[in-house]
């Protein structure tokens, strides 16, 4: 099945920062501005369980300094690589409390989701605790100087897989792994389509057991683009079919909620510096990857046969 994105809110609302709000994050980042259409989903009631990470220090100039609205609300650190069993203890503790309304949100980048926190992350997701996983996803280790990841993609350069020996492996697939653990609900979003990301955050609010978002959050700096075109990449990814927007429920139910034009994949990966050295030959084969992954969830979704 097939849905599309609509749109219905203005941009004031959904970069709204209260006067005086100050972030530290760095210009352009794809990642505030996902934390901003969250928060503006999830309300007051709502616990942020963060680690080590580039969010930690974006509002106010200090670690975990969280708002709604210009009031704070409530946020705890966790050990890095340990978000999701930590969170589902809070939410354990708030259920014996007879707390049943605050959401528990784990905010985490992609390292401690896709690497050193995988193991708490399916943990969590097969017990399938009552919180909300988001992954913020800049595909590197940027807080700790742009290094590699599992989520980096195939060809990319980082300051731990230089030129001109880039990454060689394929990006991890982590929609997969969460959905093979039969998870009420997982989805794709990114910043360039924020009424999508706001209706995925709203449905996850009002669902129970574990609950995955995975958010395309591009960074100038690790990505090497102006800082003005963050929502170009992410609006490219989608129409590249490099990062599909979609739904999961219960492993099973696939919804595509965008058809993406089928631009060329050369036309995402010249506007990077971390990947414009490819040469026709990696574009061509970059292509067939993508399209191989676009046909593999078109027949989860039922619309090939």
């Amino acid at each position: 099945m097939v849905t599309e994105v609509t749109s219905k809110y203005t941009k004031e609302e959904y970069m709204y920062t209260p006067p005086g709000e100050a972030n530290a994050a760095c210009p352009g980042c794809g990642a505030i501005l996902a934390l901003r259409i969250i928060l503006k989903a999830l309300g007051e009631k709502v616990v942020f369980v963060m680690m080590a990470g580039c969010a930690t220090g974006f509002h106010k100039f200090r670690p975990l300094g969280l708002s709604y609205k210009g009031q704070p609300i409530a946020k705890a650190g966790a050990p890095f690589g340990q978000a999701g069993i930590h969170a589902g203890g809070i939410k354990s503790a708030l259920t014996h409390r007879g707390d049943t309304e605050t959401q528990v949100v784990v905010f985490a980048g992609d390292g401690a989701t896709f690497d050193l926190g995988l193991a708490g992350v399916s943990a969590a997701a097969e017990r399938n605790e009552d919180i909300i996983y988001v992954c913020y996803d800049n595909e590197q280790y940027m807080n700790t100087g742009r290094h590699r990841s599992s989520a980096t993609p195939w060809q990319a350069a980082t300051t731990t897989s230089p030129l001109p020996t880039p990454k060689q492996e394929q990006k991890k697939d982590i929609m997969s792994i969460i959905a093979a653990s039969h998870v009420p609900y997982a989805a794709t979003a990114t910043v360039a389509y924020p009424d999508d990301l706001l209706r995925k955050v709203q449905k996850a609010k009002g669902m129970k057991g574990f609950r995955f978002l995975h958010i395309l959050t591009p960074c100038p700096v690790g990505w090497q683009y102006p800082t003005k075109s963050g929502i170009e990449m992410s609006r490219m990814a989608v129409e590249t079919k490099i990062f599909p927007l979609y739904e999961v429920e219960h492993g099973f139910d696939y919804t595509i909620n965008k058809e993406p034009k089928g631009l060329p994949v050369e036309d995402y990966v010249s506007l990077q510096t971390r990947t414009r050295h490819l040469t026709p030959h990696q574009r061509e084969e970059f292509q067939g990857m993508v399209e191989q992954r676009w046909e593999r969830l078109q027949l989860l979704a039922g619309i090939r046969k």
